[in-house]
């Protein structure tokens, strides 16, 4: 009878051990997990800019990434960018993330996310002239492999580039 009784209190002992450790908090992740859809990798994606737009001494274009896959993906958070010459060289380029908390895209075949550019034209500082860029290295958020893609387009301020989260 006692092994029977000291049995009974290492199951409850063990089960109020669950219950403080978070047992529901864990399943309730591991199926908020799951019904998340996967990362979106770079393969996946196929990269294009938008028109861009002039203003008094700045310019502004929407960087969309397309899930060309059959699977549905998500992303989340800021691109990176790097600015190649019409020789192959790269281009001093500084991404600067804009100051909005970014949100989770799904992406379901053949669909897009956006990220805002803006970029100014006018020398600042002591530029002398600004470089022109031929093409445009974009690394998606929490990837290391990049796409790469036509960028015809002049940017001063020491190759600043100002970017907002996908959306």
């Amino acid at each position: 009878m006692k092994a029977d009784s000291r049995l009974a209190a290492a199951a409850v002992t063990a089960m109020l051990l669950l219950a403080v450790n978070g047992w529901g908090a864990e399943a309730h992740a591991t199926s908020s997990a799951e019904t998340a859809a996967p990362r979106c990798v770079t393969g996946q994606l196929r990269a294009s800019i938008g028109r861009i737009d002039p203003g008094a001494g700045q310019r502004n274009a929407d960087l969309s990434l397309t899930n060309r896959s059959a699977r549905t993906c998500s992303l989340y958070g800021f691109v990176g960018l790097i600015m190649i010459d019409g020789r192959g060289d790269a281009l001093r380029t500084r991404v600067r993330r804009d100051r909005v908390t970014p949100h989770r895209v799904t992406l379901n075949p053949g669909r897009s996310a956006q990220a805002g550019l803006h970029w100014g034209v006018i020398q600042t500082g002591g530029e002398k002239t600004c470089p022109t860029a031929a093409r445009l290295m974009i690394i998606p958020p929490d990837e290391s492999a990049h796409l790469e893609i036509p960028f015809t387009a002049t940017v001063c301020d020491d190759g600043r580039i100002d970017v907002a989260p996908l959306r």
